[in-house]
């Protein structure tokens, strides 16, 4: 109950929200390290995953390097990157934080891809429509419910890691608990936990509105029906 008392205490101090190392400029900080590495873990899946589903080929390479990639600590990646020439401070937990992103967004981009319906491309093709076309137009729209899962698993994912910064001397919001462990203040470590919490929990609530809707009402109400059958 001290510890607490001691975090609430603490976030309602208004000190603690303002300043360079305050609150709001550290939630800045934090979200745009954030919003670089899922960028930057995008534009590496999405090209191959969509690529690969697109073909329907290359579904065990895709799966292998998917797991593989999940399977490197983040903590261990910024230790190895502090002895190289990346060094120390944000830049290596973007980087890090990129790679532990790749693995949700490629997975659901492939799987997206390769569950679109076949009789959808065969409709597809039986228009007229040319490969790029019926990816653009059908595919892609089909598969944005998956694809965009992947996106969000990954951008609460990157929330959660990105504190590690602090450990190598970087910045966002791991500077509080890191410093409240430094200090022995453990109210402060907690009110930087609940922090990131909340970051995570209020991203979360943003990408599922924005993918409600990116997602065609069709799909969106084929789903619905899905669930209330299964329900």
């Amino acid at each position: 109950m001290d510890v607490l008392r001691e975090a609430f205490v603490w976030l309602n101090d208004p000190l603690n929200w303002t300043g360079p190392d305050g609150i709001l400029a550290l939630t800045a900080e934090h979200l745009t390290m954030s919003l670089v590495a899922v960028l930057l873990a995008a534009l590496v899946a999405l090209p191959i995953g969509v690529w690969f589903g697109h073909r329907q080929v290359g579904g065990t390479a895709t799966v292998v390097v998917a797991n593989a990639t999940r399977a490197l600590p983040t903590l261990a990646l910024l230790l190895i990157f502090a002895t190289t020439g990346i060094g120390f401070g944000n830049r290596p937990t973007v980087i890090a934080a990129a790679i532990f992103a790749i693995p949700p967004i490629l997975s659901n981009t492939y799987t997206g891809l390769l569950d679109v319906d076949p009789a959808a491309r065969d409709a597809a093709r039986g228009i007229g429509m040319s490969g790029p076309g019926s990816l653009l137009r059908v595919e892609l729209p089909l598969a944005l419910p998956l694809v965009g899962a992947g996106l969000r698993t990954s951008t609460i994912q990157v929330i959660a890691t990105v504190p590690l910064a602090a450990l190598v001397g970087g910045g966002g919001l791991g500077v509080i608990i890191n410093n409240g462990f430094a200090l022995q203040r453990y109210g402060e470590v907690l009110a930087g936990g609940l922090l990131v919490a909340a970051l995570c929990l209020v991203a979360e609530g943003v990408l599922a509105g924005a993918q409600r809707l990116l997602t065609p009402a069709p799909i969106r109400a084929r789903a619905a029906a899905q669930r209330a059958s299964a329900g």
